[in-house]
């Protein structure tokens, strides 16, 4: 009798540990496409990702770089002080979007344009994104007296 106690007990564990794993593989595998990577210019040039890959691409919309095209397409580039990166977004920008403004977008690098399809700008003259000014820090280049540094869990720029 308490052998077979025993051999329930154990196929019970067994069981639980077989559920708990395929829960958790399929939890990953639900949320995979959810998770964007955040990257500067200088780190898709280091390590360029592939064409089917969605990152978020965050920086500096670069001096005289916007350009219009027919109806909702805008090319501009998108520069961290290191590296600059031609981008496309064809959609409504955001009001705030223009040049000298840091700004992130989500997206794919496809023959070395990051083509874009979503856009967000900074949402005041005082905010920076945390990853943004993480990135011109790394080059140097961050002013702390120019733009405090929102928190990543705050989300209300965005």
């Amino acid at each position: 009798m308490a052998g077979l106690r025993k051999k329930r007990r154990i196929q019970l564990i067994i069981a639980a540990f077989v559920f708990l794993g395929l829960s958790t593989a399929l939890i990953g595998y639900a949320v995979r496409d959810g998770i964007n990577l955040f990257r500067s210019p200088s780190q898709v040039m280091a390590d360029t990702p592939e064409p089917t890959e969605v990152f978020r691409l965050g920086g500096l919309v670069e001096h005289e770089s916007i350009r219009r095209g027919q109806g909702t397409r805008t090319h501009f580039r998108v520069t961290d002080g290191g590296a600059t990166i031609d981008a496309f977004y064809d959609g409504i920008l955001p009001d705030l979007f223009k040049e000298g403004q840091g700004m992130i977008g989500t997206g794919r690098l496809i023959d070395g344009v990051f083509v874009a399809s979503e856009l967000l700008a900074r949402h005041d003259e005082a905010y920076m994104p945390r990853e943004v000014a993480d990135a011109l820090k790394a080059q140097g280049l961050y002013k702390p007296d120019a733009a405090p540094i929102a928190s990543s869990s705050s989300g209300d720029g965005y």
